[in-house]
């Protein structure tokens, strides 16, 4: 097997942080939980108002029309893809992003580099990220219109300017998810157990966190745990966090708002290209869960967890022979 520990686990072996796996998930869910609450405020705050307004738009305040889960699912989805409510909420995520910082320096009393937070070459690392992110979306897609499962239009009176707030918006998102499930939760169990283990664990919570998506599959959980595997590896190869900000900030914006394809089951939102479905067999298209739930999105995932450990397991050789 490829040694996987690294710097951050090392860091993160000297810290206050429980021992006992149980405890460190326990703490872990209390964690997420403090998270979703304080990120749920604007939230529900700035959708509010567009909530009660669609409700009466379909008759459902103002008779004895009943209200299905199903409806009012559709209902809080649409309204939480409008924009001003859709910015805001993808900037209440930074909260994620302070809280385990927090949590880790204060509670696990340790340094904020075993969470991969270096200055050196920070800025390299992360707009290094970007454009890994864009590449993957990127082939991602093309392999969907090889397969003719989705066909690409450009879409002429697209408010660039919401598209730059939406790219915002996805930089705080993408590494808030970082922060709390790569940062956070896989260096604390990495730190007094298996680095597999902790890849594994981290992973499997990261596709959890998204399991009440809209159209969440078999296929979508599996890509959503591959995902959080590369996003650990890059990671771990690296030694920092920057770079895996960069990839997820921008593989979910590429994915959004230039491609216009719907992130994670959310519909769809201001975008540079619309992506429409050309085929019925939700394998090759993602179905309602967008293109994340296809299979393109498992082989490029693959492929690039592949490149990555290949690139680690020669640079422990080369350090091996250096010696």
């Amino acid at each position: 097997m490829i040694d996987l520990n690294c710097n951050m686990f090392r860091e993160s072996s000297k810290s206050h942080a429980p021992k006992q796996l149980w405890k460190l998930i326990m703490a872990f869910l209390a964690v997420f939980l403090v998270i979703y609450v304080a990120e749920s405020i604007i939230p529900a705050i700035v959708s509010s108002k567009p909530m009660e307004e669609a409700l009466r738009d379909q008759g459902f305040l103002d008779s004895d029309k009943e209200l299905t889960f199903k409806q009012s699912m559709t209902i809080a989805t649409e309204v939480a893809m409008k924009p001003n409510v859709m910015i805001p909420t993808l900037l209440s995520t930074g909260f994620g992003t302070v809280i385990s910082l927090f949590y880790c320096r204060f509670f696990e009393m340790r340094k904020v580099t075993s969470m991969g937070c270096r200055k050196r070459r920070a800025a390299l690392h992360y707009v290094s990220g970007l454009f890994m992110g864009a590449a993957m979306m990127s082939a991602i897609v093309l392999l969907t219109l090889l397969f003719g499962a989705n066909k690409l239009s450009y879409v002429k009176d697209s408010s660039k300017l919401l598209i730059l707030m939406y790219f915002v918006g996805f930089l705080v998102q993408g590494m808030s998810e970082e922060f709390i499930f790569r940062g956070y939760l896989m260096t604390s169990v990495g730190g007094s157990h298996s680095p597999y283990l902790a890849i594994g664990i981290s992973s499997v919570a990261f596709g959890l966190a998204h399991a009440a998506n809209p159209g969440i599959s078999p296929l979508a959980m599996t890509n959503l745990i591959l995902y959080g595997v590369f996003a650990a590896v890059y990671m771990i190869h690296f030694d920092n966090i920057w770079g895996v900000c960069g990839i997820h900030s921008v593989w979910n914006f590429t994915q959004g708002n230039l491609y216009g394809i719907s992130v994670s089951g959310s519909g769809q939102s201001e975008s540079i290209f619309r992506t429409s479905q050309n085929s019925s067999h939700a394998f090759l298209t993602g179905g309602e869960f967008g293109i994340e739930g296809s299979i393109a999105t498992t082989i490029v995932l693959l492929t690039g967890t592949a490149i990555v450990l290949l690139m680690h397991k020669k640079r422990l050789e080369a350090e091996s022979a250096a010696e």
